[in-house]
């Protein structure tokens, strides 16, 4: 296929309003255990979350991994409990306060990324800190915190995450990806290039190609997404609608994080064990997708938008499409396979997974949405006892919002695992006595 690449410049791009998730910006509801006043790792990372969805779901995961490994590594300093992150690793005085290192390494890796929320993000930095008594240990432990931050900030400052690349695709061939209603190019070209946290490189995670569209893999998911995904169907029940919409406006870093914080909560577990658990799984997030956007762009599969509409262009007698197809949820500008959802959440769940189980949780997951189409704004919440459901919920919602193959949700969980398994074999692994 021939492309051509450009930059994008400024800080408006029409285009990036087709990503679903940009409704994260429409504000955030209360979560149950998001302000733990005893544990300051847990009650920072609500913060960072919040803070977070100022930005692409994509830079909200590499950010929230700068602040949770700025975090652990302040941590870490004091406590001495996992092998360090960053070489040299972070020295801390002794008798620093641990509680004046958490604070002050979230705020410091917040506002550098987010300077437009410095004067809040101060007054929480000042309220926390006052409850800590002056004195050497509060001093010191600020400055561990400090120089936490600033080596992970000027670790990540060229890691490919700008400038922003498109890519416009020319080809018209059945199967390859073409632009979806509203975009102007493939947005994002550039972040499969971007340095990952926690493994080599995103090209050692090449998955195999999608099914042919003589499949008949291929023709029952096409059938799928057409019946359940489309703007108008009455085959889609109500609580897939729900999570559609909660799922569209919920990133992979946010569920994980007020996933955690609960699990946490109840668990009783230490601020140490927060702070690697909360880097480990965001590293897992981002890296994942870093390596979903060099999957999309290599394999190049067109959305259902596209497919669906040109059902009788793939020589599949089957599929005999629907030129008058639309989604429920907006189709994000980039290619479908695999899904960036299914594998940022697939990365989190099982770094979760690995340190927490499998179930016997107690989670709340909730939201507000903004209106679609004749549907109102609304707070969607959902219960789970295990974290697979939550899983199946994504994938779900990306194939009843229209805007995902079952293909591509089901590889993007294989590559999210995988993910999440070389993170944590690899990475913050306990100091052995």
């Amino acid at each position: 296929m021939t492309s051509g690449i450009r930059t994008l410049r400024g800080a408006v791009v029409g285009s990036i309003l087709r990503l679903s998730t940009v409704v994260l910006l429409v504000g955030l509801v209360f979560d149950p255990a998001s302000a733990n006043a005893e544990d300051m790792v847990l009650k920072w990372n609500d913060t960072a979350a919040r803070t977070a969805v100022a930005t692409t779901p994509f830079n909200q995961a590499r950010v929230m991994a700068i602040v949770q490994l700025s975090v652990f590594e302040a941590v870490n300093a004091v406590t001495g409990d996992y092998e360090p992150y960053l070489e040299p690793a972070t020295a801390a005085a002794a008798g620093a306060s641990v509680d004046a290192a958490v604070i002050t390494a979230a705020h410091r890796a917040l506002t550098n990324y987010f300077p437009a929320a410095t004067p809040g993000l101060d007054a929480a930095r000042d309220l926390d800190l006052g409850a800590i008594p002056n004195g050497p240990a509060k001093t010191a432990g600020m400055g561990v915190g400090l120089a936490a931050a600033n080596a992970m900030i000027a670790l990540r400052a060229t890691d490919g995450s700008a400038p922003l690349t498109t890519l416009i695709p020319s080809s018209t061939l059945a199967g390859d990806y073409q632009l979806t209603t509203g975009c102007a190019a493939g947005l994002f070209y550039n972040w499969q290039n971007v340095t990952p946290f926690g493994i080599p490189n995103a090209s050692a995670f090449l998955l195999t190609p999608p099914p042919s569209l003589g499949s008949r893999q291929y023709t029952k998911d096409y059938y799928e997404v057409m019946t359940v995904g489309s703007s108008t169907s009455s085959d889609r029940p109500a609580d897939r609608a729900e999570v559609a919409r909660l799922y569209a406006a919920s990133s992979p870093s946010f569920v994980a994080s007020m996933a955690t914080r609960q699990i946490s909560t109840a668990k009783g577990l230490s601020l140490s064990e927060n702070a690697r658990a909360l880097a480990l799984i965001m590293m897992g997030i981002n890296d994942s997708l870093v390596a979903s956007f060099y999957n999309k762009y290599h394999h190049n599969v067109w959305r259902p938008e596209t497919g669906i509409r040109n059902g009788w262009s793939d020589d599949n007698d089957k599929t005999d499409g629907d030129a008058g197809f639309a989604t429920f949820i907006p189709t994000p500008c980039f290619p479908s396979y695999p899904s960036n959802h299914a594998g940022g959440t697939g990365a989190g769940l099982e770094v979760m997974r690995r340190l927490f189980g499998a179930a016997g949780h107690d989670i709340t997951i909730t939201n507000n949405v903004p209106a679609l189409g004749s549907l109102p704004a609304a707070t969607i919440t959902v219960q789970y006892s295990q974290l697979k459901a939550i899983a199946d919920d994504v994938d779900d919602a990306r194939v009843y919002g229209g805007i995902h193959w079952r293909f591509d949700q089901t590889s993007g969980g294989v590559l999210g695992r995988a993910i999440a398994t070389a993170v944590v074999k690899n990475n913050l692994r306990p100091v052995r006595p």
